[in-house]
């Protein structure tokens, strides 16, 4: 079934609006999700392990949580669950359990899991409320490099299935921690920074000069990613907590933290770059979709080249707006 789906979302790519493309699409893998986890629910019954013991929120994080998935997508996910009145280690047991029938389901209908570990299965992604608690407030007391990426990873969390209440009882935690400790500000924009718009000094396109990617655009690091940090590290300085990147846009005009005009641009050049993001997906010979964000340049025509300099250079000045804003804040 979703080899149709993708199939059916593959032809529609060149005619459709990009964006009503990218939300049906990622329905459908919220669809997908939200059955695996059933089906992984009735399965822990049928041996019986019962039901769910507390209420709890599945969590998709990464392109899932920002509502950003392409045909190809990999696994990053976690469980919040409420703290139980008692039998504190079972739960925990019964949780763990679930998530590795719901993370073996997912793999086998074409979700591989996250290279990083950041997966529901994962003890470390896989908590009560007050246990998740103790690690958020841990990362912000210590920001090294990888508690920083973590906290970034947080943001961009959203409950696809069970009790959003728990999901955004995480998030009150998170965000009034980070009030607390000003200093991950600097940490997250270093982390915000790293990855530069794929555009050189003279306007030119930066393509891949060795191996096999020779001459192809790293489209999701060196176009996709940078917006998506820019915006998230605005997003999370206004404590807004929408998680796509459009959302987080519109959301950032709304309260007076962008202005329409900019933000009218940075739709404009995002969207763009979404749909060159969702053509990077290859379907290998074993049916499986792969993608490793680049386009060769020999797929865009001249217009969609010139849109996407254009679209590189407002990335450009984004970052510069984003990195200006949170050094004056910590002046």
């Amino acid at each position: 079934m979703r080899d149709q789906i993708h199939e059916q979302m593959e032809a529609l790519l060149p005619v459709r609006p990009v964006e009503q493309l990218n939300e049906q699409l990622n329905e459908t893998h919220d669809a997908l999700i939200t059955k695996a986890i059933m089906l992984s629910e009735a399965d822990m019954a049928r041996m019986g392990k019962g039901s769910p013991p507390v209420p709890y929120a599945y969590l998709l994080f990464g392109s899932g949580g920002r509502k950003e998935q392409t045909l190809s997508s990999d696994q990053d996910s976690g469980v919040v669950y409420r703290d139980p009145a008692e039998n504190g280690e079972e739960v925990k047991a019964y949780f763990l359990e679930l998530c590795q029938l719901i993370v073996s389901n997912l793999i086998t209908i074409g979700y591989p899991p996250c290279e990083g570990k950041v997966l529901s299965d994962n003890p470390d992604w896989c908590s009560s409320l007050s246990e998740w608690r103790e690690r958020l407030e841990g990362w912000f007391r210590e920001p090294a490099w990888e508690s920083v990426r973590y906290l970034l990873i947080i943001a961009d969390g959203r409950c696809v299935y069970g009790d959003e209440g728990i999901a955004e009882a995480l998030k009150d935690i998170y965000y009034s921690d980070m009030l607390n400790h000003p200093v991950i500000i600097r940490r997250m924009i270093e982390n915000t920074m790293r990855h530069k718009v794929l555009v050189g000094v003279f306007g030119q396109l930066l393509k891949e000069r060795y191996g096999e990617d020779a001459g192809s655009l790293d489209i999701k690091y060196g176009a996709y990613i940078p917006m998506v940090n820019s915006i998230r590290m605005m997003a999370i300085q206004a404590s807004v907590r929408g998680t796509s990147t459009l959302e987080r846009i519109r959301k950032l005009i709304d309260i007076g933290k962008l202005s329409p005009a900019d933000g009218e641009q940075y739709e404009q050049a995002f969207r763009f770059i979404l749909r060159l993001r969702l053509m990077t997906t290859e379907q290998k010979e074993d049916g499986l979709y792969a993608n490793n964000g680049k386009l060769h340049s020999s797929k865009l025509t001249k217009e969609m080249t010139d849109e996407l300099k254009s679209s590189l250079r407002i990335g450009k000045r984004l970052q510069r707006a984003v990195y200006r804003q949170a050094m004056g804040r910590l002046m």
